[in-house]
């Protein structure tokens, strides 16, 4: 990455010295029914010409911003590739390929850290010393993830939960109604501290689109932002059907679009949708049409450049990749429904994301879902977070042992790579257990 970081805080030494040791464990990398409690650290700014979401800090909904874990892998400090592959899909970390760009994290500040540490690859955190509450205590901000923490150091890869938030940020956390104001230096070295994804803090208007450096007829790349609750897909319509957008990498706010007609510079114009980290398309299916801008004609040389567009109601003059939701399903253990979105797609496979979601007032226990595919070509060819069968078209996914709980309000996600021709889904089912 890019920065300059401080030291990092912990649970307790004990604690960090067994952490680092342990193998990975899979996250759930949507979010949690309750907060997060994990290590935070400092860095300076995005660096340029942008961050790991693929946003320039000038364009960020916020200047309170931070960075997610790329990996989880506790006490292994080299780096996968990037986005990180579906064989290693248990090394995931929160920032979810990317998955969580552009979300919003309610930060709480927790204890001090009276030791030192440098970050040193299996160096437990805040040794010698311990942690200490102070008059920072519970002290909250919320900020958006604009970039990833993939160094090879115990800062990103020692704690599954660790955040790395903006310098500039750290005497904006309120306590009180007021900023703290002094938090930073003189009490953090640095800093336990719980959180969770929330919703965009009052959220108003609609979702900004710009062109990134380098875009142009044969390579039209956007990025989106402004987004009520994060994004997890782009559709643009194409010749009279709906396409899933490649991702630009792992830089989650950037896809790869189309245009609705023609090919290169016979086409400029598009027509995209968005789905957001709920698998649910954004303002119901609105549609957004927008053309490249002439001063991009040869490859948009700024950052970003932001563009104008309109917007006619959902599901626009095609039907959507985007599966509809399951209907929700009740029993005595509760009730819950199934969503599932197209995360990117290449030539003759393409990867799945679902979310099982508590639909009832009772906490699930466990549940199991299901769907069919178009036809009987489709195969699956990995899987995470859910154990997978398969018999014809047909798709069976039951819970892991540590997403089985769900509570009311709250979902969990689960995973696959496909081999196939066709993205289209069919009886979306949910069951409690």
């Amino acid at each position: 990455m890019r920065m300059l970081r401080s030291g990092t805080v912990v649970f307790a030494a004990l604690a960090a010295l067994l952490l680092w040791q342990l193998p990975a464990g899979a996250l759930d990398v949507s979010g949690t029914p309750g907060p997060v409690t994990g290590w935070s650290t400092w860095f300076t700014g995005l660096g340029s010409p942008y961050g790991g979401c693929g946003l320039p800090q000038a364009d960020l909904d916020s200047q309170d911003f931070l960075a997610l874990n790329v990996q989880n892998s506790p006490g292994v400090y080299t780096n996968l590739p990037r986005p990180i592959p579906a064989a290693d899909a248990a090394e995931i970390g929160m920032f979810d390929n990317g998955l969580n760009c552009g979300r919003w994290v309610q930060v709480t500040i927790g204890d001090n850290c009276n030791g030192t540490n440098a970050g040193a690859a299996g160096q437990p955190f805040c040794t010698p010393g311990s942690l200490v509450s102070d008059q920072f205590n519970g002290a909250t901000l919320d900020l958006v993830v604009a970039d990833s923490c993939d160094d090879d150091n115990a800062w990103c890869k020692d704690s599954p939960y660790h955040v790395d938030l903006a310098q500039a940020s750290l005497n904006q956390f309120v306590l009180n109604g007021q900023p703290v104001g002094d938090m930073y230096p003189n009490a953090w070295n640095n800093r336990q501290v719980s959180w969770q994804f929330i919703a965009a803090p009052n959220y108003t208007g609609n979702i900004d689109i710009g062109f990134i450096q380098g875009a142009q007829p044969y390579w039209p790349a956007v990025a989106i932002s402004h987004l009520p609750n994060g994004i997890h897909g782009v559709q643009y319509y194409a010749n009279g059907s709906w396409v899933p957008a490649t991702m630009d990498s792992d830089m989650g706010d950037d896809y790869i679009i189309g245009p609705t007609s023609g090919t290169g510079t016979d086409g400029t114009s598009y027509e995209i949708q968005v789905t957001d980290a709920s698998g649910n398309l954004v303002n119901n299916g609105e549609v957004y049409s927008f053309s490249l801008p002439t001063a991009c004609t040869d490859g948009c040389s700024a950052a970003y450049t932001p563009v104008t567009y309109t917007t006619s109601a959902g599901p626009g003059t095609g039907s959507s990749p985007t599966p509809t939701p399951s209907p929700t399903t009740t029993s005595s253990a509760g009730s819950c429904s199934l969503t599932s979105s197209v995360v990117t797609s290449w030539s003759g496979g393409y990867q799945l994301q679902f979310t099982v979601s508590d639909t009832g007032t009772a906490p699930l226990s466990g549940w199991t879902a299901g769907f069919t595919f178009a036809g009987t070509a489709e195969s699956i060819t990995s899987s995470w977070n859910a154990a997978i069968t398969q018999s014809g078209a047909r798709v069976t996914a039951v819970n892991e042992s540590y997403n089985a709980a769900v509570s009311p309000g709250g979902s969990t996600t689960f995973g696959m790579t496909v081999n196939g021709p066709s993205t289209s889904l069919s009886g979306l089912t949910c069951t409690p257990t």
